[in-house]
């Protein structure tokens, strides 16, 4: 072989090479950012206790490595966030969140007047607040169809900022039930119903079960099912059943056979029994919930996820809210016996996790509920335990958030004073992580302050 025809071979091998090592370069993936946290005082999730003068080494979105400060000193030239006068916590959890709702709009023209878009304008707006308040995961029970799954994937996908949203599709309900247009004309519901409303119609175990199908096909993560009256509806009562115990069963089991959980609205009595029963996994609400229905929670493990603050709420501005007369009645009753009932089931050990109706009330003020518990029962670690451990449980997510961990997401925040001694200070969050990306510092003397070279 000549050295002409060896050249012209080897060059294209060359070039083939060369290129293949350049995508291979380029391929390579950065090098995760690494910060180290210095805590003065850290909540365990666990134990519900304090540990003082803590490191958090969070490397890229995950924790990789939890000690006390004797023990891991940061490098030099180390990139530390400076807690050590602050009190630190997992990223809080709210169970029950509505995001495309707007607590300043209950007229009910509403409903005629506004699109689709609209929520998710108030979506994107509201997941910001409920995240800059400390809430880093929620789960969404009930939006316009799949607002709610939009609303996680564009989060997920960095587009936007937000909290984890745990996704449910439209609430589950019966033909005049809670989610229905009830007192309206049929032409009405006609041109409004389905694509508009947070709320699917399902009657029989067979619709039922074509429905949870259906929204496990468009991407939920959870089931809403209503399956009793409610408050902020019309021509219904909280306390009456709504589905059967067949219809529920249904929904349960689809829900479970896909790997889905499912939460149930459930105000009154026999249909909180019928739910826990059927296996469902959160009781909404549970207002009307007695002896017998609290120790068939406590035996089947079944969460509840009661929304305690929002009467104050309601009760105040009620008449600025434009409530009718007869969600005000409806509410009075409710919001008084609910609370009863919560401080029954807390002394008697069942599974509390936090849940607010965000959206009722405004986003942002999801903490304020943290007060409510702990005055019908809780202590503030209780509370604050099941606003991070037990909510992380309950969303199917305690692999990846809930407690402070190595290999869990950094997702943490924290407060000026102690919320064990005020649990207050959670309405105040001032320093906010979430993936190991600090979205709010009000908290550190030099955010991201870098240790000299010694």
């Amino acid at each position: 072989m000549n050295v002409a025809r060896a050249r012209l071979l080897f060059f294209p091998c060359f070039v083939i090479f060369a290129v293949m090592l350049q995508a291979q370069q380029k391929a390579a993936p950065a090098e995760p950012v690494v910060r180290y946290i210095r805590a003065g005082h850290v909540f365990d999730a666990t134990t519900e206790k304090l540990r003082d003068d803590v490191v958090i080494v969070v490397r890229g979105e995950r924790i990789e490595r939890i000690a006390q400060a004797s023990e891991l000193n940061p490098p030099a030239g180390a990139v530390v966030i400076h807690l050590e006068s602050s009190y630190v916590l997992p990223g809080l959890i709210d169970c029950h969140t509505h995001l495309m709702a707007r607590a300043d709009h209950y007229e009910e023209i509403n409903d005629f007047k506004e699109t689709p878009l609209t929520a998710t304008i108030n979506g994107v707006v509201n997941a910001r607040t409920t995240l800059m308040a400390g809430f880093t995961t929620v789960r969404d029970v009930g939006s316009p169809p799949f607002a709610a799954v939009d609303l996680r994937n564009q989060i997920n996908e960095g587009f936007i900022p937000g909290p984890r949203v745990v996704a449910s599709g439209p609430g589950i309900s019966i033909t005049g039930g809670h989610g229905d247009l009830n007192g309206y004309s049929p032409t009405v519901r006609d041109t409004m119903y389905p694509a508009d409303r947070d709320f699917q119609i399902a009657d029989g175990p067979d619709q039922v079960r074509q429905t949870v199908r259906a929204q496990i096909k468009y991407g939920v993560d959870v089931i809403k099912i209503l399956a009793s009256g409610g408050v902020l509806s019309r021509g219904d009562q909280p306390g009456a059943p709504q589905f059967t115990y067949e219809e529920l069963k249904v929904a349960a089991d689809e829900a479970h056979k896909a790997g889905r959980k499912i939460a149930a609205h459930a105000h009154g009595t026999q249909s909180i029994k019928d739910c826990v029963r059927a296996g469902i996994d959160s009781i909404e609400h549970g207002s009307f919930l007695d002896a017998e229905g609290i120790e068939m929670m406590k035996a089947h493990g079944t969460y509840l996820d009661a929304d305690i603050y929002n009467d104050d709420y309601l009760q105040g501005k009620a008449v600025e809210l434009g409530l009718t007369k007869e969600k005000l009645d409806k509410e009075k009753l409710v919001g008084r016996v609910q609370r009863e009932n919560f401080s029954k089931a807390v002394a008697a050990g069942v599974k509390i996790a936090f849940g607010t109706d965000a959206g009722v009330y405004p986003h942002g003020d999801n903490a304020k509920q943290f007060a409510v518990m702990v005055r019908f029962g809780m202590t503030p670690a209780g509370a604050i335990r099941a606003a991070t451990f037990s909510s992380a449980d309950l969303v199917d997510r305690a692999r990846d958030i809930g407690t402070l961990e190595a290999g869990k997401y950094a997702d943490i925040i924290a407060v000026s004073g102690n919320p064990l001694v005020d649990v207050t200070t959670l309405e105040h969050v001032g320093f906010v992580m979430k993936g190991g990306v600090v979205y709010k510092d009000t908290l550190t003397p030099q955010h991201l302050a870098v240790i000299s070279e010694k």
